[in-house]
């Protein structure tokens, strides 16, 4: 009877445990509720300029240019209220480039137009976490003893809203030359584009996954894909201007900038003045980022861990 008893308690208690080691329990998922984000990795750009050796699609992503490939740093910060929600502020750097050198497509080469911007970024998006593996291991480090092992892992998808400031540029006999003073496209001028601004808004959505390294570490990797409401990232959107004007208000870099083609190409005629520069689709770009998580809900998290008290066969919190 007295092992039998035994058996029972520790069967109950066994139970008490798992069912308090997963994160998604009242109790357990906020102790994971609070965290800071740090983040790198490559961007893409989808806009006017590069992209594949055939004529150019809007938004899509076999239309990447890889030798194009920018990178981008994030820090956050997520805040988990529910097992299955959280929010996610996050301030990216981000540099995306362009060049219609990269592409054998015959009317973008001889464009000839290119680009590098640098871009800062906040946003503020909604995760949800449709997939959870969190539980917490054995407490203490006990030689020999054998239990279960620390897990983190979740995969999630999120979408958002954030402003994006961006910084077009290019270069010019070696050197860069910020793109909007230039006023490329006439803007401005008389009969030319109006100046547009050098922020905009931006919709972040994509998916993410992570895996626990530690009681208090986590390491994954998210895709964003971010869509803008500018066609101005890259300093491309309308028509050619007259060059020569462009060169008497603003001078010859602001003249070669705005229309560099290759004149000794076949297709050379089709940048002359008030033809089609670039198309009026705004533009968009991916983040590829690996993301490390610090949990700071606590500040000694293993502790806590570690203190809580048996109460009838239940850990109490």
């Amino acid at each position: 009877m007295k092992y039998c008893l035994s058996i029972i308690l520790s069967l109950f208690t066994v139970v008490s445990f798992a069912q308090y080691s997963n994160f998604n329990t009242q109790r357990n998922w906020s102790l994971n509720k609070k965290e800071i984000r740090f983040g790198a990795g490559a961007t893409q750009f989808l806009g006017d300029l590069g992209g594949r050796d055939k004529v150019g699609t809007d938004y899509r992503p076999w239309d990447i240019d890889w030798p194009s490939t920018g990178y981008g740093a994030e820090l956050g910060y997520r805040y988990r209220f529910h097992p299955y929600w959280a929010t996610t502020t996050s301030f990216h750097y981000a540099i995306f480039k362009g060049s219609d050198a990269l592409t054998q497509d015959p009317w973008r080469n001889a464009r000839n137009l290119s680009f590098k911007t640098i871009g800062f970024e906040l946003s503020q998006r909604v995760d949800y976490i449709f997939f959870a593996n969190e539980k917490v291991g054995k407490r203490y480090n006990i030689p020999g003893l054998k239990g279960l092992r620390d897990h983190n892992d979740q995969v999630y998808a999120f979408v958002g809203v954030g402003v994006l400031a961006y910084i077009p540029k290019a270069q010019y006999m070696g050197a860069w030359y910020k793109l909007r003073p230039l006023s490329t496209e006439g803007q401005g001028l008389p009969g030319g584009a109006t100046p547009y601004g050098l922020c905009t808004i931006s919709v972040p959505f994509g998916i993410g996954a992570r895996m626990g390294i530690s009681r208090m570490w986590r390491i994954g990797i998210e895709a964003s894909y971010v869509k803008t409401f500018s066609d101005y990232i890259d300093d491309v959107h309308g028509t050619y201007y007259d060059a020569n004007l462009i060169a008497q208000a603003k001078g010859p870099i602001a003249a070669g900038l705005s229309n560099p083609k290759l004149v000794d190409s076949k297709v050379a005629s089709a940048f002359d003045t008030g033809l089609q520069r670039g198309d009026i689709q705004n533009d968009a770009y991916f983040y590829l980022n690996i993301v490390v998580s610090r949990n700071v809900t606590y500040k000694n998290y293993s502790r806590r861990i570690k203190h809580m008290k048996f109460k009838k066969g239940r850990y109490k919190f």
